[in-house]
């Protein structure tokens, strides 16, 4: 069954690419979404203070996890382990 993947599915997976850090291209292609989606969710991300933007050089730019975007991570995790939804 080809399942499409709720908004607080993508944002957990997004969170937990960005828990190392990673730059547009490596969360576009681990989390598997396009350029679009990728620039609507950085966006709800980094508004609600879930990431924040480090620039590590010019024009190279990641994206880390901070504490309140660990902590929903979390929570998201616990509700899918009890709801029995794999991640």
């Amino acid at each position: 069954m080809n399942k499409r993947r709720s908004n607080i599915e993508i944002i957990a997976e997004m969170l937990k690419v960005g828990e190392n850090g990673a730059g547009k291209t490596e969360l576009m292609y681990t989390v598997n979404m396009s350029y679009a989606q990728l620039q609507k969710y950085l966006k709800f991300l980094l508004g609600n203070g879930l990431i924040h933007k480090v620039e590590v050089g010019n024009p190279s730019v990641r994206y880390h996890v901070t504490e309140k975007g660990a902590e929903l991570l979390k929570s998201i995790t616990t509700v899918m382990d009890i709801l029995d939804i794999e991640l």
